[in-house]
């Protein structure tokens, strides 16, 4: 028998607001489904029987195997700190060689890629991807230029059009699976992102 088929016993449900030993239970679950299966063998019935907690309960706190996932990459990345060395090339140079590493050497960070292949295609994890995930997770970066505005270092009406290059670098790399490739131009592409203007 597969682990992934392996049943818990069954949890409670207390309704809409979340059971904190059954929501523990489910994302161990999905971690430990998505170490084992990876994406593509990712199931919201194979978490619900491993955490032993029912399908309506896990659809009624996530609408989707997008958000389900969405979840555990938030607190796995959570790991993954901001740096502050004073200047926004440098700390952009070492929090996103952090990111990298976890974007390759976790099964969460790994499934990053896939779901924003799926995003393309899907509109639930397209929503989910685009109001829930990144609002959360640039919180970190949209740190880093905010504390180089405060330095003086960008202008505040800047930090939107650096996020989306900082934003486009990244995705480029991890979607065509060049992350080892590309690392060596961290540096240069963070001084680019953090360059004065001209004028």
């Amino acid at each position: 028998m597969n682990a992934t088929d392996r049943s818990a016993p069954r949890r409670a449900s207390i309704g809409a607001r979340r059971n904190p030993a059954s929501q523990a239970a489910i994302l161990a679950a999905a971690r430990a489904v998505l170490a084992e299966e990876g994406y593509a063998g990712f199931s919201i019935d194979a978490v619900s029987r491993r955490a032993g907690a029912g399908k309506p309960t896990i659809y009624r706190w996530w609408k989707n195997k997008a958000e389900l996932l969405i979840e555990v990459y938030a607190a796995e990345k959570a790991m993954v700190k901001a740096a502050a060395t004073g200047g926004l090339a440098d700390d952009l140079a070492l929090y996103t060689a952090a990111l990298w590493d976890f974007w390759r050497d976790t099964p969460s960070g790994r499934t990053f890629r896939a779901l924003v292949a799926e995003a393309q295609n899907d509109a639930a994890a397209l929503a989910a991807l685009r109001d829930k995930f990144l609002p959360e997770r640039l919180c970190d970066v949209r740190a880093l230029f905010a504390a180089a505005v405060a330095r003086g270092e960008i202008g505040l009406d800047e930090v939107e059009m650096r996020l989306g290059l900082y934003v486009g670098f990244n995705w480029y790399y991890v979607l065509t699976d060049q992350l080892d490739a590309g690392r060596a131009a961290i540096p240069a592409a963070m001084r680019l992102v953090a360059a004065p203007l001209p004028g």
